[in-house]
C-alpha cells in the first residue's frame, strides 16, 4: 500500500474513533440515568417532573454556543497557520480551504449565541 494513503486513513480513522467513543459514553450515561429512574420507582419514590427533567437532560450553560464558536475559530486559525508554516506553495490554499469549514461554523455558533441569548432575556 502506498504511504500517501496512511495519513488520510489515520486522520479520518481517529475522527471516527473519537465520535464513536463520545456516542458510546453518552449512551452509557443515559443508560445509568434510566437505571436510576427504575431503582427510584421500585423503591416507591415519587418522581416529580422537575426531577425527571433535571436527571434526563443536562443543564446547558448560556455561553455554550459562544464557547463552541471560539473553539471552532481556534481550529480554523490552527489550520490556516499550519498551511502558512508548510513550505510547499500548494499547501497554503488547501489548508485555507480546510480552515474555512471550522471558521464559518464558529461564526455561525457566535451568531446563534448572540441571537439566542437575546430571545431568552
Amino acid at each position: 500500500m502506498n504511504e500517501d494513503v496512511y495519513i488520510p486513513m489515520v486522520l479520518f480513522g481517529s475522527m471516527t474513533v473519537i465520535f464513536v467513543a463520545r456516542q458510546y459514553y453518552r449512551f452509557g450515561s443515559r443508560l445509568e440515568t434510566q437505571h436510576t429512574f427504575r431503582l427510584a420507582l421500585e423503591k416507591g419514590s415519587e418522581l416529580s417532573p422537575e426531577f425527571i427533567k433535571q436527571l434526563g437532560e443536562p443543564a446547558r450553560n448560556k455561553d455554550h454556543d459562544l464557547r463552541r464558536g471560539l473553539v471552532a475559530l481556534a481550529f480554523a486559525l490552527g489550520f490556516a497557520t499550519l498551511g502558512a508554516a508548510i513550505p510547499d506553495p500548494e499547501a497554503t490554499p488547501v489548508m485555507l480551504g480546510v480552515a474555512a469549514f471550522p471558521f464559518f461554523m464558529g461564526i455561525a455558533f457566535i451568531i446563534m449565541h448572540r441571537f439566542g441569548n437575546q430571545n431568552e432575556s
